[in-house]
């Protein structure tokens, strides 16, 4: 599959391991040359390793935690330097599920591990996204991929159900507030059944279609009312994808 990716540099944060690792071998694959980024360095560079041997990509390996600042700030921009510039971003840096702490019965929940899933998983990826936005800008070509997951509507884990639900919220941001900066958009869109493109209607070359067929839909109903009217109870929640309903 050519997906249009051969040249282009991205980070994969969670890179080392699980879906981070997977995105990262399909970048590879497509094209791209990549830094991953993790807190274990031994892990990172196994699996640096692995991936540019299979993939014969560069696969840069990064030690940073996302709850850093200083360390997103600095991953970032060595990312930039050493693969020539930024054009993809993954968010993927997070443990599967939450804490244990948190996830549980309500009146067991403890807060300090529930704001530290928080702010691993949705401040973390702010945080990055943040530090990668300048260098997409200069490329005037930038995707950011926020991974998401079902707890952002299933009720009962309340740490992966506000962290999920949060990145849907600031995907949707994201595309509203970059896609503007090139011709072909800065999109952001996130990953995840919970969350499958809530992004896409932002994206440059749908986003007029997507209206006019909307439009053209209100009109000429038997009944002499606007199709909107049957529509209304339709509409789909955020994260459910307008592309879906087009």
């Amino acid at each position: 599959m050519d997906l249009g990716l051969q040249g282009k540099r991205a980070i994969v944060t969670g890179g080392s391991l699980g879906i981070g690792k997977a995105i990262a071998r399909e970048l590879a694959r497509e094209g791209a040359d990549v830094a991953i980024a993790a807190r274990t360095k031994d892990q990172l560079e196994a699996t640096a390793r692995e991936l540019a041997t299979e993939t014969g990509r560069r696969v840069i390996p990064l030690v940073a935690d996302v709850t850093s600042k200083a360390q997103v700030d600095a991953m970032v921009a060595q990312a930039a330097r050493q693969l020539g510039g930024l054009h993809i971003l993954v968010n993927s840096g997070s443990p599967p599920g939450g804490s244990a702490t948190a996830t549980g019965p309500i009146e067991s929940v403890v807060d300090e591990d529930l704001l530290q899933d928080f702010n691993v998983k949705y401040v973390g990826a702010l945080r990055c996204a943040r530090a990668a936005i300048p260098y997409m800008k200069e490329q005037k070509w930038g995707r950011i991929i926020n991974i998401s997951g079902t707890n952002a509507r299933n009720a009962g884990n309340l740490s992966g159900g506000a962290r999920n639900t949060s990145l849907v919220h600031f995907t949707k941001t994201l595309a509203v507030q970059l896609g503007r900066d090139d011709a072909h958009g800065a999109h952001a869109a996130p990953a995840g059944r919970a969350s499958q493109g809530a992004g896409r209607h932002a994206r440059g070359s749908r986003a007029p279609r997507l209206r006019r067929g909307f439009a053209a839909r209100q009109r000429h109903l038997p009944h002499g009312g606007r199709r909107r009217d049957r529509l209304r109870h339709g509409v789909p929640r955020v994260g459910q994808g307008l592309g879906r309903h087009r």
